[in-house]
């Protein structure tokens, strides 16, 4: 546990984090704090461990590289709809590897406004109101799919 807390500390310090804000003025700026953020990363690991990369993938109602249900898609467009914007993503959206990332940051900049990575992976694969518990190797996995990407990242540099 000591060893996974760390490997959590050293990607959080890596990524680098946002400065802190007061609850309202980081509600009010969610969506440009997620778009400064780099969520590539943590999208990657997530397309890894959901799909091995298919866009084509289907397991149940969870569809595309990221496994995105039926429900998330509504979610997606609720906040759309909050935000007074006319756009909307349809079921088949799921299967579009950009529209799907799309889809990832909207949901991080509305419920994750301090880019959080940790509560990032376990609302994507347990919801909003996740259970660490249930939502724990889901979460290794992930971690150690980044911190394999930062390995070769650093062990091929010319």
């Amino acid at each position: 546990m000591i060893k996974l807390f760390r490997v959590v500390l050293f990607i959080v310090c890596v990524l680098g984090t946002s400065p802190v804000m007061g609850a309202d003025a980081a509600a009010e700026s969610g969506a440009a704090q997620t778009e400064k953020f780099d969520w590539e990363p943590v999208i990657k690991a997530i397309v890894q461990v959901e799909s091995e990369g298919n866009t084509r993938a289907v397991k149940g109602n969870s569809c595309g590289a990221m496994q995105i249900t039926p429900i998330l898609v509504a979610e997606c467009n609720n906040i759309l709809k909050k935000r007074k914007s006319k756009k909307r993503y349809t079921l088949r959206d799921r299967f579009s590897l950009e529209k799907s990332k799309e889809m990832f940051l909207l949901m991080q900049s509305h419920f994750n406004p301090f880019n959080d990575i940790e509560k990032a992976i376990r609302s994507w694969n347990g919801g909003n109101k996740y259970s660490v518990k249930r939502t724990q190797r889901y979460f290794e996995k992930v971690m150690k799919c980044i911190q394999s990407q930062k390995y070769y990242k650093t062990s091929n540099k010319p």
